[in-house]
């Protein structure tokens, strides 16, 4: 795979989760970028990306939640780099302070005159933007307990006896022929997530180098993520390299786990992340059918109708102040871009990449 493309932060019901430090693990060089809005950090890290893809190495582009057309960082394994975007609220502190991490400061490339005369506009945008966020989690926390209530019908009407058995037999399918390995890395991320587009994902770019996918379907509250954690205590106990994917709704429950050894991946395959098998080696693994009692959906139709209108309104509105806070954000980079010097923000690109391309010798 020459591309990678997941979330390392997402905007959850629980709240801004920030999941970098597990993906930086490792990295012998990590660049932290500073600036505000506007000053290049994104189009530096692309550039990164692209020069390395184009070269034949993995590339991982770790995306803003934000703002998916935006990237918060960029990996290239094979020369131990990152580059990360280093701005709130994803605030990376350096652990071996120069030795490993280094600060690439793009903010001298402003003309402060200009931003000084605009202080006021700046402070009024970055207040309005700090409003949204806060709203945007409480509608997703009310929107989780809404779930919760959908949950529930399916948790009663649960055969857990039946549910441990075929757990268990799921695990042993994937994973009970694996000799136990080095102690692997775990790294813990998102798939997809709330965005101001609404929920997305790279399911397909994920996983795209499996070549054994098993499709989890269900309903919520029907095992699914129970039976992701137990696979996952399964993998660390064997010692394998693990890809953690947590749920962008709620990071407390998990959607995917990926074996790049195995090149095998499982992963909840219900909306707003729903695929159907399109190739060879996809397989379905049905929970709804296995573990529920029959007729349970047309038993509940009218109450499962009400809960899922009601969730998907609520979602609605947290979705919409996200897509304010990006509004006023771009409005908030035109003044910066205005008063950034970009041939100096090219010169400090240069530069990094040039330390970069150094460290592949």
């Amino acid at each position: 795979m020459a591309d990678k493309h997941y979330f390392a932060c997402g905007n959850t019901a629980k709240g801004f989760q920030n999941m970098f430090d597990s993906n930086l693990q490792g990295l012998k060089k990590i660049y932290i970028l500073k600036g505000g809005p506007g000053t290049g950090k994104s189009t530096l890290m692309k550039k990164v990306g692209k020069k390395y893809v184009d070269k034949g190495y993995d590339v991982e582009y770790i995306h803003c939640s934000s703002d998916p057309d935006s990237l918060d960082g960029v990996i290239v394994r094979g020369i131990s780099v990152g580059i990360v975007d280093g701005t709130a609220p994803h605030v990376i502190e350096p652990k071996v302070a120069g030795a490993i991490e280094e600060y690439v400061n793009l903010g001298t490339a402003w003309n402060v005159e200009l931003l000084e005369n605009k202080t006021d506009e700046i402070r009024a945008l970055q207040e309005q933007i700090s409003l949204c966020y806060p709203k945007a989690y409480e509608a997703f926390d009310k929107a989780l307990k809404i779930h919760d209530e959908w949950e529930k019908i399916y948790i009663e009407n649960m055969n857990f006896e039946k549910a441990d058995a075929f757990t268990e037999k799921v695990c042993k399918r994937l994973l009970g022929n694996i000799e136990k390995q080095e102690s692997g890395i775990v790294r813990h991320r998102f798939f997809g997530g709330s965005t101001p587009k609404g929920a997305m994902d790279y399911v397909e770019n994920i996983t795209s180098n499996c070549k054994k996918r098993y499709f989890i379907k269900g309903r919520p509250g029907s095992g699914k993520s129970t039976m992701l954690k137990k696979i996952l205590r399964r993998a660390e106990v064997l010692g394998l390299e693990v890809e953690v994917y947590h749920c962008g709704f709620d990071p407390n429950s998990l959607d995917m786990i990926l074996l790049p050894e195995l090149e095998l991946c499982i992963f909840d395959s219900t909306a707003p992340h729903e695929y159907e098998p399109s190739r060879e080696g996809d397989d379905v693994i049905d929970m709804y059918t296995e573990l529920i009692n029959p007729n349970t959906d047309e038993r509940y139709e009218d109450e499962l109708k009400d809960i899922k209108k009601r969730y998907k309104e609520t979602v609605a509105v947290g979705t919409s102040y996200l897509k304010k806070a990006k509004d006023l954000h771009d409005e908030l980079e035109k003044y910066y871009i205005a008063a950034t010097d970009y041939d100096i923000i090219e010169k400090t690109t240069n530069d990094v990449m040039a330390r970069i391309a150094a460290r592949e010798r």
